[in-house]
């Protein structure tokens, strides 16, 4: 076998399944980025299998490690070179996504009907010190709750994400960290998705 092929087979071989979550693009008119655009940008940088689900920032890919290790510094700086901003990349396994899931302490049964609306999980860049997580304000928002878990916030927010006071920014201020948020329907999607990627 050429030296060329074994590399690439064991490259695929190393591969491991991971989603990538963009903070902040095409929201509210600001920060477009087409997901056309986006997906190349992945599979210039080295990733394999790379698919985006719908228009928010969603990337599930194949890549080693290594190449994975990259991949946030290196396409934020693409998208700041072509479109003018640069915005914050979080990277999760497939193996993290499902204990992410698996985790979430506002589900109480099996039957996940009803929740796509009210559950919500904030992924962050970095785990936050117990200091900051001590000193939130369980009661900024009322009717709505959280649990600070490891590198992730489950949000339960039966008044809809629209009008929380639980929001990125006040994550992001309190707990020193770069929070991006999702649904859970988008969460439970983007792990099918990370699983298939496998």
């Amino acid at each position: 076998m050429p030296r060329s092929s074994m590399s690439a087979s064991r490259s695929k071989a190393n591969a491991t399944a991971y989603v990538a979550l963009l903070r902040g693009i095409n929201v509210g008119g600001k920060n477009m980025l087409p997901m056309s655009k986006l997906a190349p940008m992945f599979s210039d940088a080295g990733c394999v299998n790379v698919q985006t689900y719908i228009q928010s920032g969603n990337v599930v890919f194949s890549a080693t490690p290594a190449c994975a290790a990259e991949i946030p510094a290196l396409i934020s700086k693409r998208i700041a070179k072509g479109l003018g901003f640069q915005p914050v990349i979080i990277l999760r396994t497939a193996a993290e996504m499902r204990r992410i899931v698996e985790d979430n302490p506002f589900i109480k049964t099996r039957d996940q009907a009803g929740l796509e609306n009210l559950l919500h999980i904030a992924f962050l860049n970095d785990a936050p010190t117990k200091a900051s997580i001590a000193a939130l304000d369980p009661n900024r928002s009322a009717g709505d709750s959280f649990l600070v878990r490891g590198r992730e916030i489950y949000l339960n927010l039966p008044k809809g994400v629209g009008k929380t006071k639980l929001t990125n920014g006040y994550f992001d201020s309190a707990l020193g960290v770069t929070s991006t948020m999702r649904n859970w329907r988008t969460a439970l999607k983007l792990l099918e998705m990370a699983q298939q990627a496998r």
